[in-house]
């Protein structure tokens, strides 16, 4: 199991639970009554973009969601070309992440 903790921006913490390997971010936020602004689910909005804080080693990010968080104006140019993140809390988004084994993240909501 794998746990993870949704805190607000303000630090607040909105919710804990734990989380199966492979369980998809979104879908735990949702289940936790986390209020995760979502829209489409697919991966294509960027309004699920969440930091998470704990991830190690971070997972590889695919074209598409490298893509959406550049348009979203969460990354710049410069990291959606860059090969490897080092940042200790990247942005995500929780639609397009599984969750890993024996995790124990901190999801930074953002309040937009």
């Amino acid at each position: 199991m794998s746990r993870i903790r949704f805190v607000a921006e303000n630090g607040a913490l909105l919710n804990e639970t734990e989380a199966m390997a492979g369980d998809n971010l979104l879908d735990v936020a949702r289940l936790a009554d986390v209020p995760l602004h979502w829209r489409c689910g697919q991966g294509t909005c960027g309004t699920c973009r969440v930091r998470i804080a704990g991830m190690a080693p971070p997972q590889r990010l695919g074209r598409k969601e490298r893509n959406v968080l550049l348009r979203a104006g969460a990354i710049d140019a410069a990291l959606a070309a860059s090969e490897e993140w080092r940042e200790a809390e990247p942005w995500r988004l929780a639609c397009h992440l599984e969750v890993d084994e024996g995790a124990d993240w901190k999801v930074l909501c953002p309040d937009d």
